[in-house]
């Protein structure tokens, strides 16, 4: 076993303290700096659950950055396949990179509220946005123009 020491005084020692202390320091706030961030990138999406009314619906929306009509310009009742086939694959990732899982919906009644947008970024009018909501749940969703040569993209705005 080897054993070293060192003699210092008490000066360098002390400032040797400080600087580590002080290192420390800034390692915890720029840790603490960077949960928050994450927790706020979190925290932006909204909860799924507990979207029971009209305004639970527009405020959900909302979170996303929409501003819609006060009423739904549409509401349906859907049944979601039990089996879906490849049609169905390219709206499924849709859903899926969004965090739905319609999959596991299959066979179940949903109901589509569609309200009209009036804040989309390229300024065109007619856009939509639909909720697919089951027991309360939000289980799906989609932004939509019903031209044509339209599109149709996840709740997030572009």
């Amino acid at each position: 076993m080897l054993i070293v020491t060192a003699k210092m005084p008490k000066r360098k020692l002390t400032l040797g303290v400080a600087a580590a202390a002080l290192l420390c320091c800034c390692a915890i706030a720029l840790n603490f700096g960077q949960a928050a961030s994450r927790e706020a990138s979190a925290s932006a999406i909204p909860s799924p659950k507990g979207v029971k009314s009209n305004q639970d619906r527009i405020d959900y929306l909302a979170a996303y950055g929409w501003q819609v009509s006060e009423e739904p310009i549409a509401t349906q009742e859907l049944l979601i396949p039990k089996e879906m086939d490849e049609s169905y694959q390219e709206y499924l990732a849709l859903q899926s990179d969004q965090g739905f899982d319609l999959q596991k919906y299959a066979g179940k009644r949903v109901k589509r509220y569609t309200y009209e947008i009036f804040n989309y970024p390229s300024g065109e009018a007619g856009v939509q946005a639909n909720l697919l909501i089951c027991k309360n749940t939000v289980v799906g969703g989609e932004v939509l123009s019903p031209r044509l040569d339209g599109f149709l993209h996840g709740l997030t705005m572009p």
